[in-house]
């Protein structure tokens, strides 16, 4: 007689050998960083083979490029979640700007994506990532301020290019353990002057 615990599909082993790939690279490369972390520590930390990271990753860099994806649609997630259209320009900037804040304190995550992930993608291929997430939805906010009447006779693609850099130099120091709320009182003061037109 067969027991009655359910047999794994394929296609959830190959989920699972994916998941704890991604798992163990962002680990250790959250502590050694990128260049230090060898593939053979990486599958040994999954409990893999290499040929199971060689199936789901052509290279070390392919990882990367999965575990950046990963971290950048939880950040989108996060900025959706606490973003409320239905408030004032200002206010669902703030609201977007802490959400980004609180999303980027998750340990480790600021590291991958504002120093490990462009070292190793490049400054092109990290833009491209951010656009398809976080930061599209930062350039709807702009197009949702200049619904309102703000933003007139300004580009929306190069103001949105220049917060989110101010924003990224943000999200590091308030991983590195600067003060989150002052940070958040310059934010809301330079959005309030870029809106106040």
């Amino acid at each position: 007689m067969q027991g009655t615990k359910s047999r794994r599909t394929q296609a959830e082993r190959r989920a699972e050998t994916r998941s704890a790939l991604l798992k163990a690279a962002r680990a250790l490369i959250v502590e050694k960083g990128y260049a230090e972390t060898g593939t053979p520590e990486i599958v040994k930390a999954a409990d893999v083979t290499r040929g199971a990271l060689y199936h789901h990753f052509t290279d070390k860099a392919d990882l990367m490029r999965a575990l950046v994806h990963h971290e950048a649609a939880a950040i989108a997630v996060e900025i959706d979640a606490k973003t409320d259209i239905r408030q004032s320009p200002l206010d669902a900037f703030m609201s977007g700007a802490s959400a980004y804040f609180s999303a980027m304190s998750v340990p480790g995550r600021a590291k991958i994506m504002l120093l490990e992930g462009p070292a190793v993608l490049g400054v092109a291929e990290m833009t491209e990532i951010d656009k398809e997430t976080g930061g599209a939805t930062l350039l709807e906010g702009l197009q949702h301020s200049a619904k309102h009447g703000h933003l007139r006779g300004i580009q929306l693609e190069p103001l949105a290019d220049l917060l989110s850099s101010a924003f990224d130099r943000a999200a590091l120091a308030i991983a590195a353990g600067e003060n989150r709320t002052a940070y958040e009182a310059a934010t809301r003061k330079l959005l309030a002057g870029i809106l106040a037109d």
